[in-house]
């Protein structure tokens, strides 16, 4: 018996070993990254002129027809100033896919057993677990989900599942007013394609919100060496109330009074 349980342990220690890719074998992904373009999620189906929030610009994944007339309503109250980004009311994570989506910068730690992406936006950070272990079998959806994933030479491969979507009203891709159901997962390949370029495909799958998987293509450029990244405390400054009369989102000015109200 005692044999036995010796060999268990002797032989999960050696698949932990063979699991994680040692240090000098990762790539060297150190320094602050920021994302290169606007915070529309996928310029690459993106029509109309101009970001998220301006008038005419969406994007095209191939929705369902339920999913297509939820982000028309979205797209229709962002027109109107009266669509909320929940994200700004602090506390609220970003979420998976919105943490590739930040305008500000971001650091990237690799380690052997997990890797970090850390977004100053927000804070936000996401766990990327490369020791082996694989998702829970009643795995809870959260913002940003449960990744696991391996390396295949220089890219980081991950799955990531339980993601709550837009269920709760609470999480959206951009300020276009983009969705995904709780029923989304998304495959990920990272990796840099020259020094100073960071890739990120996303693959996206929602038996809800898509009828065929959804590939968007993200890249971020490397920051000026010494790049420090700092808390975002956007509780201290708060610049977007809401009107209570017209429900439209406020322009603060510098004297602290709504530069947009009727």
């Amino acid at each position: 018996m005692k044999l036995s349980i010796a060999f268990l342990l002797l032989s999960g220690v050696l698949y932990a070993q063979d699991a994680v890719t040692p240090y000098d074998k990762l790539p060297d992904w150190n320094g602050a990254w920021q994302m290169i373009g606007p915070t529309v999620f996928d310029t690459a189906t993106q029509t109309g002129k101009g970001g998220a929030i301006d008038k005419g610009v969406r994007e095209h994944p191939p929705y369902t027809p339920k999913f297509e007339a939820l982000y028309q309503k979205n797209l229709d109250r962002r027109d109107k100033n009266q669509f909320p980004d929940v994200f700004t009311n602090c506390g609220v994570p970003a979420g998976y896919p919105r943490m590739f989506n930040l305008p500000d910068p971001y650091e990237f730690v690799v380690r052997p057993e997990e890797s970090w992406i850390l977004a100053e936006n927000g804070p936000n950070v996401m766990r990327i677990y490369t020791d082996g272990r694989k998702h829970l079998p009643d795995q809870w959806e959260t913002y940003t989900g449960d990744s696991v994933g391996h390396w295949e030479g220089d890219t980081l491969v991950f799955t990531t599942i339980g993601l709550k979507g837009s269920r709760d009203g609470d999480s959206i891709l951009d300020r276009t007013g983009l969705i995904l159901s709780d029923k989304s997962h998304a495959t990920t390949r990272m990796r840099k394609i020259n020094d100073n370029t960071m890739q990120i495909v996303i693959t996206i799958e929602d038996s809800k919100a898509l009828t065929k998987p959804w590939t968007v293509t993200k890249q971020f450029r490397k920051m000026a060496a010494g790049t420090r990244l700092y808390d975002y405390g956007c509780a201290e400054n708060n610049r977007n109330p809401v009107d209570e009369k017209s429900g439209k989102t406020l322009l603060l000015g510098p004297d602290g009074k709504p530069l947009n109200i009727e």
